[in-house]
């Protein structure tokens, strides 16, 4: 039967009966928080240069080939780049094994998708779309902002989704990154000091329950699977509904 303890009190490796994942659903909403707001500005940045500025060059034919090439590296070589860059180098900004080293290190991880789907979404915006507000007067970018991206914005939405998606369920990286997989406590701190602080994630309290040998945490592994795919559908539908909507629109 479901217990509040599931959602009240923080992950144990030693009492099935008060094992909760709380701190864990913190540290989710965390790292998806952290990564929605850099790949989103990075991600259109970088397919907004690629589509609309960038000339059609040897170097910038070799970025594109490399975008796709990042986006099939696997997931840990993404972690020891986030253990040597944002844990080891700069422990000063991110607090070392910290929520904000966690996301970073899934960031950089999801950003190629971003990238490729953003820029495919632009390359599909019709040539005279971009002809006909050049032809009134408006600026490239103009065109850019007024036109190009916002019929674009389904797109990169479904692009933002799908790296969303994958960024969820990540537990490698994290693990190499310095996330806490046994009993954590929140604390009293402050929103943005949690982010520089110790944390801990549904992946991988999933990870070290199900590796117990006791019976009652593999049912708690099963609940705690439950929660992530209700958090990951809810992300994802808050998503989709803003993607409907400019559909909509446009």
């Amino acid at each position: 039967s479901f217990s509040t303890n599931l959602v009240t009190e923080g992950p144990s490796s030693i009492n099935p009966e008060t094992a909760g994942f709380r701190p864990a659903i913190i540290g989710s909403l965390y790292l998806i928080l952290g990564v929605i707001l850099l790949i989103v500005p990075i991600g259109v940045g970088a397919a907004v240069y690629l589509e609309e500025y960038a000339s059609d060059t040897k170097l910038n034919r070799f970025i594109n080939v490399n975008i796709r090439n990042l986006a099939a590296v696997p997931s840990i070589v993404y972690g020891l780049l986030g253990l040597v860059l944002f844990v080891q180098v700069m422990p000063a900004v991110t607090g070392g094994k910290s929520a904000l080293a966690g996301g970073l290190t899934l960031a950089v991880l999801v950003l190629p998708i971003v990238i490729i789907t953003a820029a495919e979404a632009m390359r599909a915006v019709p040539d005279t779309i971009r002809e006909a507000g050049i032809g009134v007067g408006a600026t490239k970018w103009e065109v850019t902002r007024s036109h190009v991206l916002p019929y674009a914005t389904p797109g990169i939405l479904t692009g933002t989704i799908l790296a969303l998606s994958r960024a969820i369920g990540e537990t490698a990286p994290l693990l190499v990154v310095g996330v806490t997989t046994g009993f954590l406590a929140t604390g009293s701190n402050s929103f943005l000091e949690q982010f520089r602080d110790a944390y801990t994630t549904l992946p991988t309290v999933v990870y070290r329950w199900s590796s117990l040998p006791s019976q009652d945490f593999r049912a708690l592994t099963s609940a705690a699977i439950v929660v992530l795919l209700a958090l990951t559908l809810t992300a994802n539908a808050a998503a989709i509904i803003m993607r409907n909507r400019y559909e909509r629109k446009w």
